[in-house]
């Protein structure tokens, strides 16, 4: 005689893998938010930035004011497009961080329809948890793009040198 109820061995462990598989996905949403928080952040910042750049470059010029050499023409337009550069890959980076939280969400739908449904749903588990951890990375690596800008930018206006005293 056949039971119709799959009997487990071990149901502890059971219901730990049930949990350590529930709770992954809430922990990478929790990463993705703090991440886009933080990327929002500093775009706010550069955008700003950019905002008094486009002033000074817009404001009106009169000959008697000295010209501060950090407010040249030059180098505002310098400062300008390295902005825009900013403003790019930190756009980059919250929309790579947008497709992995939506990625991360659709795992944990997998993981339920899955649940519910006793269907086997792990090839779009895996595939979207897949999407969500390439994304995650790569906006990672635009926002390692903008640190860089950002040091570079920081480094050519202030003349920053390891041996000044």
């Amino acid at each position: 005689m056949a039971f119709p109820i799959s009997y487990d061995p071990d149901p502890v462990d059971s219901a730990a893998h049930l949990i350590q598989v529930a709770l992954t996905p809430v922990f990478m949403l929790s990463g993705i938010g703090t991440l886009i928080n933080v990327f929002n952040t500093r775009l706010a910042r550069v955008a700003d930035h950019l905002e008094d750049v486009r002033k000074k470059l817009g404001g009106p010029k009169t000959d008697d004011t000295p010209v501060d050499p950090v407010d040249s023409p030059e180098r505002l337009k310098t400062q300008q497009t390295r902005l825009h550069r900013r403003v790019f890959v930190l756009d980059a980076a919250i929309l790579l961080n947008a497709i992995g939280g939506a990625s991360t969400c659709g795992a944990a739908m997998a993981l339920f329809v899955g649940s519910i449904r006793d269907a086997s749903t792990s090839a779009w588990l895996l595939a979207l948890f897949g999407i969500a951890l390439a994304c995650t990375v790569g906006s990672l690596m635009f926002f390692l793009a903008d640190t860089l800008l950002s040091w570079h930018g920081l480094r050519r206006d202030t003349d920053l040198s390891l041996d000044a005293e």
